[in-house]
C-alpha cells in the first residue's frame, strides 16, 4: 500500500512537472514572430531604424557587421563598419537623432581594461554597404590593475542605451557568491576616453546567475520606459526621476521557458521585441509583446501625491 502511495505521488509529480514545462514554453513561443537568418545565430543585439526596419548584430567571432533584417527574418542588407573590430559586441542601442552605438564590450573574464563603443550615422542614411564609426573608449576606475576578488567581479557588461547625451551601461554580474546586482555606469556619446561613472545599481535575483544576467537593455522612444531583459524575464522600469531608472515604479514580465536571450528593442511606445539565440535547434527567433496585454508582476510601486 506504501509503496503504491509513493508511486502515485511521484506519477503526479512528473505530471505536474510536464504541465509546468509545457506552459513555460507556450508562454514564449505564443510571442514568437520569425525565425532570425542562421547567419544571425548568435544574435546579441537589435535595434528599429527611423522606416521602423529591423537591424541586428552578432556576439564575438563575426565581422564588424550591421544586418538588416526582412520581415520574415532573412537577411536584406550587410554593412560593414570599416574601422571597426567585434571582439565581444554585446548590444546595441540608438539616441534621438537616430545614431547606432555598438557595444563592444563584452568583459567575461573582467580581464578588458578598455573597451570600445562604435557610433555611426544613422542606418537609414548609408547608401553604400561600408561605413565608418566614431570611437568611444572607456574603463572603469575600480580596475586599478589590482586582483579582482571573486566577490567584486561585476565589470562585464551586455547592456546599455543612450539618454541625453549620455550612454548607461549596465553590468552582467559575475561575482561569487553571486549577488544579483547590476551596477549603471554612465559616459559620455562621443568620441573620447571616459572613465565611467558608478550611478546606481539594481538586485534582479539570486537564485541561479545564468537566470538573473542582465543581457541587453532599452528605452522605449518617448523616452519613459526602461526595460531589462535576463533569459526568463523582462524588468519594466517606469516613472522615473531623470536618469535614476530604478527611482520609480519596477514589474517583471514573465518570459517562460529559458533560452539565450541576448538582445531587445521597443518598436513602438507599446511594442517590444527580443530575440534569442539558437542553441541545439531551441530559439534563433524574435518575439513580440505588447505592455498592455502581457501579465506583469508588480516589484515596486510609488505611491500617487494623490494616494
Amino acid at each position: 500500500m506504501l509503496k503504491k502511495s509513493i508511486y502515485s505521488f511521484i506519477s503526479i509529480i512528473i505530471l505536474v512537472s510536464i504541465v509546468l514545462t509545457s506552459m513555460s514554453i507556450y508562454t514564449l513561443y505564443s510571442k514568437k514572430k520569425l525565425s532570425v537568418d542562421p547567419k544571425l545565430k548568435e544574435i546579441s543585439g537589435i535595434e528599429f531604424d527611423k522606416f521602423k526596419r529591423l537591424w541586428a548584430i552578432n556576439d564575438s567571432g563575426d565581422d564588424p557587421k550591421l544586418y538588416r533584417l526582412n520581415e520574415d527574418g532573412s537577411i536584406a542588407k550587410e554593412v560593414l563598419v570599416t574601422n571597426a573590430k567585434n571582439i565581444d559586441w554585446e548590444d546595441m542601442t540608438q539616441n534621438d537623432f537616430g545614431h547606432f552605438f555598438l557595444g563592444d564590450f563584452g568583459n567575461n573574464k573582467q580581464e578588458r581594461k578598455w573597451l570600445t563603443i562604435y557610433k555611426i550615422e544613422n542606418p537609414i542614411d548609408i547608401k553604400t554597404d561600408t561605413t565608418e564609426a566614431e570611437i568611444i573608449k572607456f574603463t572603469y576606475p575600480e580596475l586599478d590593475g589590482s586582483p579582482i576578488t571573486p566577490d567584486k567581479r561585476n565589470f562585464d557588461l551586455e547592456a546599455f542605451v543612450a539618454f541625453g547625451r549620455h550612454l548607461y551601461l549596465f553590468t552582467k554580474n559575475r561575482t561569487e557568491p553571486f549577488d544579483g546586482i547590476t551596477n549603471v555606469y554612465k559616459v559620455g556619446d562621443h568620441a573620447a576616453n571616459f572613465d565611467a561613472q558608478l550611478i546606481d545599481s539594481f538586485k534582479t535575483c539570486t537564485t541561479m546567475e545564468k537566470l538573473c544576467w542582465i543581457t541587453s537593455a532599452a528605452l522605449s522612444p518617448d523616452r519613459t520606459k526602461l526595460v531589462l531583459l535576463d533569459s526568463t524575464s523582462i524588468w519594466l522600469f517606469e516613472n522615473f526621476t531623470g536618469d535614476k531608472f530604478f527611482s520609480g515604479d519596477v514589474s517583471r514580465i514573465d518570459l517562460g521557458i529559458v533560452t539565450q536571450k541576448e538582445a531587445i528593442t521597443f518598436y513602438d511606445e507599446n511594442t517590444i521585441v527580443f530575440t534569442d539565440e539558437e542553441f541545439k535547434g531551441i530559439g534563433g527567433n524574435a518575439y513580440v509583446i505588447k505592455l498592455d496585454e502581457v501579465t506583469k508582476t508588480i516589484i515596486k510601486k510609488i505611491p500617487k501625491a494623490s494616494d
